[in-house]
């Protein structure tokens, strides 16, 4: 179903556009609350350090490419 509503979405350039940036605002997003939740892991020692390296990766990863995704879509009107 979401899929659906999705795909819907895309057949308009312009809602594309505000789709990626919406879509990257989250990532962006998640990865910020994935690096305070690994700094504060790292900080109080309460945690395993294999799960707190793949978080901190997989928010790092998150951050650059909403990041990217918000600086790299252009505006059409």
């Amino acid at each position: 179903m979401l899929f659906v509503f999705i795909k819907m979405l895309y057949k308009t350039a312009h809602i594309t556009m505000n789709l990626k940036r919406t879509f990257g605002a989250i990532l962006t997003v998640l990865g910020i609350i994935g690096l305070i939740y690994t700094g504060i892991g790292v900080i109080n020692h309460s945690g395993q350090v294999t799960t707190l390296v793949v978080v901190g990766i997989i928010a790092l990863l998150f951050f650059f490419t909403g990041i990217s995704l918000i600086r790299n879509t252009k505006d059409e009107a």
